[in-house]
């Protein structure tokens, strides 16, 4: 008896710990939605929420660009588990799900004022590999940028472009990269209001900053990002924000 005991315990414990959506120890929550699956914009609204309490919205919404081909389930906390078109390398199209945040980048030597979260500066010599041939698929390497490893394409984290000035990892396809899932997916500034990306999330400056400093590590922070259909599926049972706080309107026509 005490065997089946001990199985029906370590089930439950079990489908505790796999069970999708966004994690208990998450209290500030990145949220964005997309009007479809091939929605290239939309808008996005900062969340937090005590433990085993309610989401409040902090911030937003705002306007910001996904993948010039729309979404597509990516692979992290949640979403992996999903049937429908995958996230692949070059496909053009933004992860959906729920994923962990990690490290913020950026050419400053510190983070702006206010910010207290994970960061790292990077200089000609940090890269993000995006060659699923390579074994540091999806990691962030540093290179000696006179000698570069030979066969390997990479993706340079400070190369000039303004719109690289500041990068938030989301954290797609990382436990362990999947070679061909998809890389180098981050939060960072638009090129253009109507300008979509490869892949990433962009939006304006001063609300990527407004997002930075808001980060904390002691607040788990996710980012889930789902067109508007399977927000409405799974809002209850991945424990995102209930539709009476999003007021949705259009992506295509938030405002900052």
């Amino acid at each position: 008896m005490w065997i089946l005991r001990t199985v029906v315990i370590c089930l439950l414990l079990g489908a505790n710990v796999w069970a999708e959506g966004v994690p208990d120890n998450c209290t500030q929550l990145i949220f964005g939605v997309a009007p479809t699956w091939n929605s290239m914009s939309g808008e996005l609204r900062l969340f937090e929420r005590p433990r085993d309490g309610q989401w409040t919205t902090v911030a937003g919404p705002f306007p910001v660009l996904f993948g010039k081909n729309g979404l597509a389930w990516g692979t992290g906390v949640a979403g992996q588990n999903e049937s429908g078109l995958r996230k692949q390398e070059r496909d053009g199209r933004a992860p959906a799900g729920i994923f962990e945040i990690g490290q913020v980048f950026g050419y400053d030597r510190q983070l702006p004022p206010g910010g207290d979260y994970l960061y790292h500066q990077v200089t000609e010599a940090d890269v993000w590999s995006d060659d699923p041939r390579s074994p540091n698929y999806n990691r962030h390497i540093v290179i000696d940028p006179k000698n570069p490893p030979d066969n390997y394409t990479h993706e340079k984290m400070r190369s000039g472009d303004f719109a690289y000035h500041w990068l938030v990892e989301i954290r797609h396809n990382s436990d362990p990269p999947v070679p061909g899932a998809g890389s180098a997916i981050f939060f960072h500034i638009r090129r253009g209001v109507n300008r979509p990306t490869t892949g990433c999330t962009t939006m304006a400056k001063e609300n990527l900053v407004k997002m930075i400093t808001w980060l904390r590590v002691k607040g788990h922070p996710c980012y889930a990002l789902l067109p508007a259909v399977e927000y409405d599926r799974k809002w209850r049972s991945w424990n995102l924000p209930p539709p009476e706080t999003l007021n949705r309107s259009s992506g295509a026509h938030a405002q900052p």
